[in-house]
């Protein structure tokens, strides 16, 4: 019988040498990035809590040489594979051409301790800042620690303003609205509208955009054709599940993301629905499942990859005075074989 290995100890974190010097884990940060705002007495009673503790911070040495890390956060909690991906693409991009090197991290947003989590990565990897995704984009405890941290972020679509933030973003509101109307324009009168995740402030707003152009058109808002969805592929197909199982269904479906419609044209298989003759499917974000999948889908185009690289920008430029707060980045609506005017038109 093989001797039983007792479990390693857990490695000390930044949290541990704040509480065994007895100061916060901000000053252990100031000591251990050699900062200067910081007595000798409590320089000494912090690293000797270090010695004790084999704390070891992971730092790039040429940050530690600049007082600059040199690396930045990606933090996203969206189960779109391919808006990460085409997100993950672009902030490589551009942190290479500018010399700097990437972290990406997957969080949940709904943890309750998610605010400690993001303050001891921020602090003991001593990043230069934070690029934030929805729907971590407008999750507070996420916010509040990155401030409190003192660490510079990006956001990408939020849907509310903050003072001290800055922001890259689309009109999701108006894309859905043009998206919505162009349907209406083909004589669809039952368009049906699957939903984001509702803690995604741009989900909100392509939702908003959805029921003002059914008003504008005098058209009204069938409760039973606005079905909640998560982003991802999974509530498409729960969606689309049910949405065409009613006695009198839609004759066009639009999705709030191209996963959740590319679920749709799947689900209409098994309705023996033929695509787009009988129905009509339209996505959000022209991923590269929008591309890939038959019939190829409409949808509404944000530029992802360009988000991604002016949210490093941003970030890089935030210690210069009259770096840009926010950036408003155009849409486009993208037809394709997914979409034509409904049976009997």
């Amino acid at each position: 019988m093989k001797p039983v290995r007792p479990d390693a100890p857990k490695p000390a974190s930044i949290y541990d040498v704040a509480k065994r010097a007895g100061v916060s884990i901000k000053t252990v940060s100031r000591v251990v990035n050699r900062q200067s705002n910081v007595s000798d007495a409590t320089r000494e009673r912090v690293m000797e809590a270090v010695e004790a503790l084999s704390y070891r911070p992971n730092i790039f040495a040429r940050g530690l040489a600049s007082e600059r890390s040199f690396l930045i956060g990606l933090l996203y909690d969206n189960p779109s594979a391919g808006y990460i991906a085409a997100l993950q693409v672009g902030v490589l991009t551009r942190c290479r051409e500018e010399g700097y090197h990437l972290i990406v991290e997957s969080l949940d947003s709904g943890m309750p301790n998610i605010g400690r989590q993001v303050h001891s990565l921020v602090t003991e990897s001593s990043l230069h800042g934070v690029i934030l995704t929805p729907p971590l984009s407008d999750c507070m405890p996420v916010i509040d620690a990155l401030l409190e941290a003192e660490t510079p972020f990006v956001r990408i679509a939020p849907e509310k303003r903050l003072e001290e933030a800055c922001d890259v973003r689309i009109d999701d509101f108006k894309a859905a609205y043009d998206m919505t109307a162009y349907l209406i324009g083909l004589g669809h009168k039952r368009i049906a509208f699957i939903k984001g995740h509702p803690g995604h402030g741009a989900a909100n707003a392509r939702f908003a955009g959805y029921r003002a152009a059914l008003e504008h058109a005098g058209m009204p808002l069938v409760e039973e054709l606005c079905v909640q969805g998560f982003f991802s592929y999974q509530s498409g197909l729960e969606a689309g599940e049910k949405l065409l199982s009613l006695p009198n269904p839609p004759t066009a479906i639009f999705a709030a993301n191209d996963d959740m419609a590319a679920a749709v044209l799947a689900c209409s298989q098994r309705f023996n629905l033929k695509i787009p003759q009988q129905l009509s499917v339209a996505g959000f974000d022209d991923s590269l499942v929008a591309q890939v999948v038959s019939p190829r889908l409409t949808t509404c185009r944000q530029p992802i990859r360009e988000m991604a690289e002016a949210a490093v920008s941003m970030l890089i430029q935030r210690s210069q005075k009259d770096a840009p707060m926010e950036r408003h980045l155009d849409h486009e609506l993208v037809v394709r074989e997914s979409t034509v005017p409904p049976p009997g038109a």
